[in-house]
């Protein structure tokens, strides 16, 4: 059970349950569903249906601080709906309009001088007392969740058992769609994770973590996410740019996959034959989740002869993200 006080407890339950059977992580939603839960027993007590009464008294624009908020709140609630809807429940779905994830999270693609420049400032990120041996950790952790293109949370909860440093394979399990996959280290990143594994067994103790923070758990996302901001943010300013675009962590996995498809290019690949080997790489539920990287190459780069848009347009049919 996840807390549920409501009349719409036994149903949020169950929601969350059915996202962890398709492979979805509870915490993308269950922050929300959370304080839906409260908000339905401080207004709503009585309500065990979806309403769009109900729903849009909680995505009411007056109560929200930020687009940002508007959109994770519409984002579950609109899912919620659908699931009920799914299981024959007479419930309200929000439409996708209110859902704005795909403009608020359009990837930033580095170019080879601004990751150079990036890379640079992470090296000289310093240690602070919350956690004072960031400055160890950091530039391994960006370097491989770039060049084997990990998702933020499966190098942050990397465990060190799971780092084979003989063979150069990092293996990662109970990650998203449940799709463990072992991904091989390039020789110049393992010889890098040699020599932080040699600092790491000074600092680390007994924290199962490759990256462990300083109370030995695995870091929080917020807390790397700062960490590669400040070093962008000095990045930046070396090259004066007052106000840096904004950046994530998931931005590195993100030019990981274009580098991936820039190289094929330049070699001539067909992208569509190339594609499951790095759907497989990147442990992608789908190729659809793949070919997304086609979409945001440069456009003198998307209108190579090597992408049949033809094939690929066949490959997105419009889905339900349950």
């Amino acid at each position: 059970m996840s807390g549920f006080a409501s009349a719409l407890a036994l149903k949020l339950d169950a929601f969350l349950e059915f996202r962890t059977a398709r492979g979805f992580k509870n915490a993308n939603h269950i922050a929300n569903l959370l304080r839906f839960d409260r908000f339905c027993i401080e207004h709503y007590p009585e309500a065990i249906g979806l309403t769009p009464e109900i729903v849009y008294a909680w995505i009411d624009a007056e109560t929200i601080l930020s687009p940002r908020m508007l959109n994770e709140r519409a984002s579950t609630i609109r899912q919620f709906g659908l699931y009920l809807c799914a299981i024959d429940e007479d419930a309200f779905v929000l439409t996708e309009k209110f859902c704005t994830n795909k403009s608020l999270n359009i990837p930033f693609n580095f170019t080879d001088s601004e990751l150079t420049s990036l890379f640079a400032a992470i090296d000289k990120l310093q240690a602070d007392k919350k956690e004072p041996f960031l400055n160890q950790i950091a530039p391994t952790l960006f370097r491989l969740t770039y060049t084997c293109g990990l998702r933020p949370n499966e190098v942050r909860e990397l465990l060190r058992e799971n780092v084979d440093l003989k063979s150069g394979t990092v293996t990662i399990l109970n990650t998203k769609h449940h799709k463990d996959r072992l991904v091989v280290m390039s020789d110049d990143m393992l010889k890098m994770v040699r020599r932080y594994d040699a600092k790491r067994a000074v600092f680390a103790g007994e924290s199962p973590y490759f990256f462990p923070s300083n109370s030995g758990d695995a870091f929080k996302g917020e807390r790397i996410q700062a960490a590669l901001v400040k070093a962008w943010t000095m990045a930046m300013c070396s090259k004066d740019c007052p106000i840096p675009p904004r950046i994530r962590v998931y931005d590195l996995r993100h030019r990981f996959a274009s580098a991936c498809l820039n190289h094929w290019l330049d070699e001539g690949r067909d992208l569509m034959a190339m594609l499951p080997y790095l759907r497989e790489y990147m442990g992608h539920g789908s190729l659809n989740e793949t070919a997304y990287y086609i979409h945001i190459l440069p456009e003198n780069l998307a209108k190579s002869a090597a992408v049949n848009w033809g094939a690929f347009d066949n490959m997105f049919p419009e889905v339900a993200d349950l």
